[in-house]
């Protein structure tokens, strides 16, 4: 279980020339910590560095100044089968490019990373009624070159939440969904993060996810 990420000065590299302009940010250039089990909005406009903190908090990219630790670990120093580890059993992203294999069908992809995150004796899911509930259970078994944008994004959504998550990373979630698809899949987040006593930390453009209860609003 991973319990707080813990954040101290961090800064894309891309904006060391040009610290000014964060000295107000809540997140960049300052101590932050994410605790299990809260919920977090990163808000910033474009080019404001919001993907580049996902990335950073996926361990996908490390072009960042100061330090980032997840417990007590900083992740500079964690191999790759330990990065892998987190990232198959403690920490779950919706990447904004979703990153879903077109040639396999909306369901297929949900299976592929639960095969990938659980054992073989572990319970899974039941994916499919999630399906039904964010209304794409008609698109099931179409492959996803064939949905629409909004639609892969609720596929992306449910891949993510289908495996085992302490930290859920969304980068701009609902960019594509109406208010009406937008509750409904947060109310599915609220849900599931309960479920595992889970974080959940996403960025927004103005269009945040209708989240009930507290959230934690900072400013990038």
């Amino acid at each position: 279980m991973i319990r707080q990420i813990n954040l101290t000065n961090v800064l894309p590299a891309v904006f060391e020339l040009d610290r000014a302009q964060f000295a107000s940010s809540e997140v960049f250039l300052r101590p932050l910590t994410f605790e299990r089990g809260q919920r977090y909005c990163i808000n910033a406009r474009s080019g404001r560095g919001k993907t580049s903190l996902c990335d950073f908090l996926y361990m996908s990219r490390r072009d960042f100044a100061g330090e980032i630790l997840f417990d007590e670990a900083d992740v500079r120093t964690l191999s790759d089968r330990q990065i892998s580890r987190i990232r198959r059993r403690h920490l779950a992203y919706l990447p904004q490019e979703l990153e879903l294999f077109d040639e396999l069908t909306a369901l297929e992809n949900v299976n592929l990373k639960m095969k990938i995150c659980y054992d073989a004796a572990e319970p899974r899911p039941d994916v499919v009624k999630w399906f039904d509930r964010l209304g794409i259970a008609d698109r099931i078994d179409r492959p996803c070159d064939r949905l629409s944008v909004g639609q892969k994004q609720r596929v992306a959504l449910i891949r993510a939440l289908s495996q085992p998550f302490d930290f859920l990373l969304l980068d701009e979630p609902v960019s594509h969904l109406d208010e009406e698809s937008n509750r409904l899949c947060a109310k599915l987040i609220a849900e599931r993060a309960e479920q595992l006593g889970a974080a959940v930390i996403f960025t927004s453009v103005g269009n945040p996810l209708l989240l009930d209860g507290p959230v934690t609003s900072l400013t990038l």
